[in-house]
């Protein structure tokens, strides 16, 4: 099983149909400020809607110093027919001694509604499952943010309920729904990618 620090320093690449997970970079900004820049996007996420380049950028060499240090974060979502960086997927969490980890994602509206978002994360669970010993995969969505719901169904996630004003963003408290799979419950887990 590969530590913590190994993982994200060295975070590789994957590769589905349609879509490429690799590291992201500060190259990214634009294609990143032109989704989290939609207050539609931004709705349901722990960050704020990115009024300019620059908070794009901040984001960027935030994300950058997270992989030089080995820590806890997520691949960029590129969309192979374009080569544009479109979304962002991986996980929130990681507790090794647990072997339990969460997984969080945002996709460009431009791409919603395609099955692009259900594809990186299969792809990212299946990693989890294979590369770092998962047990459990959980998963959490406001309650009124439908479309992440249904990329948890997707999965094959099982809903556990609601966990009452478990965050606190902009200024008020949040229920959530959680989702998790277990190990035993993943059909076919796919060679690694």
């Amino acid at each position: 099983m590969l530590s913590m620090e190994e993982l994200f320093r060295n975070l590789p690449r994957l590769e589905t149909e349609r879509l490429i997970l690799r590291k992201m970079r500060r190259s990214d900004a634009r294609d990143l400020f032109a989704y989290a820049s939609n207050a539609e996007v931004t709705r349901y996420t722990m960050w704020n809607t990115h009024r300019t380049l620059r908070d794009s950028e901040y984001f960027l060499d935030a994300i950058e110093q997270r992989y030089r240090e080995g820590r806890v974060t997520n691949w960029g979502i590129e969309y192979k027919p374009n080569g544009k960086f479109i979304g962002t997927c991986g996980f929130v969490y990681w507790a090794p001694e647990h072997q339990r980890a969460e997984i969080g994602y945002a996709l460009s509206a431009e791409y919603w509604n395609q099955g692009i978002m259900s594809e990186a994360a299969r792809t990212v669970l299946q990693f989890g499952f294979q590369k770092m010993d998962l047990n459990r995969l959980e998963a959490r969505c406001n309650l009124e943010n439908i479309g992440s719901e249904r990329v948890m169904q997707k999965l094959g996630m099982t809903y556990e309920g609601v966990i009452r004003e478990q965050l606190f963003i902009r200024g008020r408290f949040e229920s959530v729904k959680l989702y998790s799979i277990l190990r035993n419950e993943v059909p076919v887990v796919i060679g690694s990618n």
